[in-house]
């Protein structure tokens, strides 16, 4: 427990006392209701520990010969560089995962605000209050939305004004469908008028909304395939087909360079200046560049937000690099005789 302890507070340290509020907001977005501050304490120990591995052996080797100054300076720095970069790394590595995390969660919200709507509009029509309605509605099969809700609820039985409670929920998410939706029941609301009919016609709205987005995604299959089969299996393909042509160029070079210097061709090859293992971790690196663009890309057209598709960046630059090595493996069993 104390231990424990102590890593929070150590963690605490590094998050400026101006930013906890907006850390706390942006971490209940995705689901958590703290900070964890002893995550920032093991994150600092764990990139030390990596810290230690790679200077001691990567660089201490090349400078241990140097001066005591000099190897107080290179440490000093390059120490600050690589913990910094490895802090850096892992904290974008969390925060892509919160922000795709806060995506789904939205899109969860988005998906069952109609049928939510529906149940408050149904309360209402036998005779229920609004706030009551709200609660009524309330049905773990709603899941995220039934969570919020419930939050707003007990603010709003609580004391606090309908309103208040209504607005923060809309505020919460990046969902403009929600923040419309809660922005009109909220002026019907203060305004005395027929809430049901307005909470009919949203629901009518967002329905038809829904119903939209799936016929553009429909629409948009045909290029979303299109440009699947390119990132996974066209661009691997043409770079394991030029790593073979270039290493049999290298090989054909070689066999003439041979003969030149025998006596038995007039002219001079000098060798290629290209090296296959370079070439092939060039490649490695554009096919991953290549699919993580690409999957944001399938996301904007079928999705119309490049958050939908961060998910899908491991699996497109998994996919395409393993196919890259099989198609290189596949091609050079063929070509190998060849050079």
């Amino acid at each position: 427990m104390e231990d424990r302890l102590n890593l929070e507070k150590f963690g605490k340290a590094f998050v400026p006392e101006r930013f906890r509020p907006e850390l706390k907001e942006y971490l209940l977005k995705s689901g958590i209701d703290y900070v964890p501050y002893k995550f920032f304490g093991i994150l600092f120990w764990v990139t030390l520990v990596l810290t230690y591995i790679i200077y001691f052996s990567m660089i201490f080797k090349s400078i241990s010969e140097m001066g005591a100054f000099m190897i107080l300076i290179i440490t000093f720095i390059s120490w600050f560089l690589i913990q910094s970069i490895i802090s850096f790394l892992i904290v974008m590595g969390v925060y892509l995962y919160l922000n795709v995390t806060i995506y789904n969660r939205t899109k969860a919200i988005e998906e069952a605000l109609p049928d939510y709507l529906t149940l408050v509009s149904t309360n209402l029509k036998g005779g229920l209050s609004f706030e009551k309605s709200l609660w009524a509605a309330i049905k773990p099969e709603f899941g995220i939305l039934a969570k919020e809700v419930t939050l707003a609820s007990k603010k709003v039985l609580t004391g606090n004004d309908i309103k208040d409670s209504l607005e923060e929920l809309g505020m919460k998410y990046d969902s403009p469908s929600l923040k419309r939706s809660l922005s009109l029941i909220i002026g019907e609301v203060e305004s005395g008028g027929r809430i049901v009919e307005v909470i009919d016609k949203t629901i009518d709205n967002l329905k038809k909304s829904s119903v939209l987005k799936q016929e553009m995604a429909a629409a948009t299959v045909t290029y979303t395939i299109f440009m699947v089969a390119i990132v996974i299996f066209i661009t691997p393909a043409l770079f394991a087909l030029s790593q073979q042509l270039l290493e049999i160029i290298i090989g054909v070079t070689k066999q003439l360079g041979g003969s030149a210097n025998s006596g038995v061709l007039p002219i001079t090859i000098g060798e290629s200046g290209i090296d296959p293992n370079h070439f092939k971790t060039f490649s490695v690196l554009a096919i991953g560049i290549i699919s993580t663009f690409s999957s944001m890309i399938i996301s904007i057209i079928s999705r119309g937000d490049v958050k939908g598709g961060l998910k899908y960046i491991p699996i497109f630059i998994g996919s395409s690099i393993a196919l890259f090595f099989i198609f290189s493996n596949v091609l050079g069993s063929l070509f190998g005789g060849v050079a």
